[in-house]
C-alpha cells in the first residue's frame, strides 16, 4: 500500500517538475546543464522512473524559481502523511548505528569487492523475498 502511494507521488512530483520546467521554456538538456546532471536524469526524474532527493528537489526548485512545495502542490493529505511515514522510517534506518558501520565498512572496499557485495546483496534479496 505504502509502495503504491509513493509511487503516485514521484509521478506527481515529475508532472509538476515537467509542468514548470515547461513554463520557463526550458528544454530538459538546459535544466540538466543547470543542475549538473545529464538531462536524462531529468527524463527519469519527469517519467517517476527515478525518486528525486530532498536535496535534488532543494536545487530544482532555486533553478526553477519555485518554493519546494511547489511540488508537492496538488497532494491529497493520505498521499503527503504517507511520504511523511516512509521519509521518517529511512531516516531512521540510515540513522542507525549498524547502517553507519555498513557504509563505513562498504567504502573501505576497493571498487571491484564493493560491485561484488552490492550484487551478494541483491541477490540474497532476491532469495528472501521468493
Amino acid at each position: 500500500m505504502v509502495g503504491d502511494s509513493m509511487d503516485e507521488i514521484d509521478i506527481h512530483l515529475g508532472r509538476r517538475l515537467r509542468r514548470r520546467r515547461r513554463l520557463l521554456g526550458l528544454t530538459q538538456q538546459e535544466l540538466a546543464h543547470a543542475c549538473g546532471v545529464r538531462f536524462q536524469q531529468i527524463q527519469k526524474y519527469e517519467c517517476a522512473a527515478n525518486r528525486m532527493s530532498a536535496a535534488r528537489l532543494w536545487q530544482l526548485a532555486e533553478v526553477l524559481e519555485v518554493p519546494i512545495s511547489y511540488f508537492y502542490e496538488g497532494l491529497t493529505r493520505d498521499q503527503r502523511e504517507s511520504m511523511e511515514r516512509e521519509t521518517t522510517s529511512a531516516n531512521e534506518t540510515l540513522a542507525s548505528k549498524e547502517t553507519q558501520d555498513l557504509i563505513h565498512a562498504y567504502y573501505q572496499l576497493g571498487e571491484r569487492p564493493r560491485r561484488r557485495l552490492l550484487d551478494l546483496a541483491k541477490a540474497m534479496n532476491g532469495e528472501i523475498e521468493a
